[in-house]
């Protein structure tokens, strides 16, 4: 279960366009911040995708992802262009493809790599799914199959794209946006496949082509409710149009860290938060894993990504494709390691868990005077040479992660209290078995 938002620059507070998304994924599921460089290749070359080999292209733009560390594609990300998608899993009356194909995944990534602007993405991901159809197994620690939504974004634009199958909606953004786990376009659109309308009235899903209504005619009733994307994408959009004309980065972090219940690792059974916190059973199977806030700009663009799991606990930290990326260990894999920043974090992630609102009462202070200081630099930041914004960003992440290991001390020598419902502790002992994780 994800959320991802955009915010138009006449409703921003200084003029840029701002992305956000959150990546859900299985809690075992390492997220990992990859840079890849502009690339030209030769006639007939071919790229391998998580699953299925297609002709490469032949040049491909540099593209920042944030991405499961077992897939090709990626959950959001951003090129050299200021194009910036993410990806939400819906669920229709179609059944989802289980052969192994190009999942919606790989298709963000083709985006960002081929699509100069926003709108140039939006039809290199409709043309390849026309050609290509979607397809395979999407879930790591067990099998998922769904179709795709996804936000697409530039400097100045923004579309949502929306795919049952071959067929596909999409409509352009205005002011604010936000998409979730759901079909969320209904009868007004400003692009439609030929024969997603007529696919509905053939099953009888809808009686009258002026009638048809995408949500209500292609979604999945059971799945749509169940994965709560309804009520996550209102937070979110209330959250954006509470600040409409003075969204900014941290408005971006705080929706991001948005929890229904003050306690939300309590939470075990059913619902789900914009910050996910995985729980007992199949509803609760997921956890953030990931988070990116793009700051898009004309003149350029800056990142904010945890590289780490549930922004509540987590810090955002600065990046920039001239800079390139810090280092952040080894590229995480879904077992423990202790000298990957990922898995670094999830020792402060699965003690937090285990008494929630105590915990955050010990961080949450200092890590939000720790992100204020460095948006306090980056005006003056994002205008130096790479070489500078490189000892910036090495910094940051530096500091950052001695912060993480002071609270992580101070959560194993405290008086810390387990307050885990039964079945959520019984479920995360399950997965750090798994990962062959311990901590006191």
């Amino acid at each position: 279960m994800c959320d991802t938002m955009v915010a138009l620059p006449p409703v921003t507070r200084d003029g840029s366009l701002l992305f956000a998304k959150n990546s859900d994924r299985d809690p075992n599921e390492a997220h990992e911040v990859i840079l890849l460089p502009a690339a030209d290749y030769l006639p007939g070359s071919s790229l391998q995708a998580t699953y299925l080999e297609i002709p490469q292209a032949s040049h491909t733009y540099a593209v920042l992802l944030c991405k499961p560390f077992w897939i090709w594609g990626a959950e959001m990300g951003a090129n050299e262009h200021g194009v910036v998608i993410g990806n939400e899993a819906v669920f229709s009356k179609v059944p989802a493809g289980k052969e192994p194909g190009l999942i919606g995944m790989d298709y963000l990534r083709l985006g960002l790599e081929r699509g100069e602007t926003a709108e140039d993405a939006l039809h290199v991901i409709i043309q390849l799914l026309e050609q290509y159809g979607q397809s395979g197994n999407c879930g790591f620690d067990h099998p998922m199959y769904y179709h795709n939504s996804y936000l697409i974004a530039d400097p100045n634009t923004a579309f949502v794209l929306e795919t049952v199958g071959k067929e596909w909606a999409y409509q352009q953004v205005h002011d604010v946006c936000s998409i979730s786990n759901q079909i969320s376009i209904t009868n007004q659109f400003d692009g439609v496949s030929e024969k997603l309308v007529t696919q509905a009235l053939e099953k009888g899903w809808c009686d009258d082509a002026a009638a048809f209504h995408f949500h209500r005619d292609y979604s999945d009733a059971i799945y749509t409710r169940f994965a709560d994307g309804e009520r996550r994408s209102c937070e979110s959009m209330q959250g954006l149009k509470n600040h409409s004309g003075d969204i900014s980065v941290n408005t971006m972090f705080s929706i991001l860290r948005h929890h229904r219940n003050e306690v939300p690792s309590t939470s075990s059974v059913f619902g789900a938060d914009i910050c996910m916190h995985a729980g007992y059973g199949p509803i609760r199977g997921s956890q953030t894993t990931g988070s990116l806030v793009a700051n898009i700009r004309p003149e350029g663009a800056t990142f904010w990504v945890t590289a780490t799991s549930a922004p509540c606990s987590s810090i955002f930290k600065p990046v920039w494709f001239d800079a390139g990326l810090p280092d952040m260990g080894p590229r995480p894999k879904g077992k423990f390691d202790p000298k990957s920043l990922w898995w670094q974090h999830e020792l402060l992630h699965r003690m937090v868990i285990q008494n929630y609102d105590e915990c955050m009462a010990t961080i949450t202070e200092e890590r939000d005077a720790f992100e204020e200081s460095v948006i306090g630099e980056i005006a003056t930041v994002q205008s130096m040479p790479s070489q500078s914004k490189r000892k910036f960003t090495d910094r940051v992440f530096a500091d950052a992660l001695a912060l993480e290991c002071k609270w992580i001390e101070m959560l194993i020598t405290g008086e810390r209290k387990s307050r885990q419902f039964v079945l959520h502790r019984k479920a995360w002992e399950t997965w750090n078995r798994k990962a062959e994780i311990e901590f006191k």
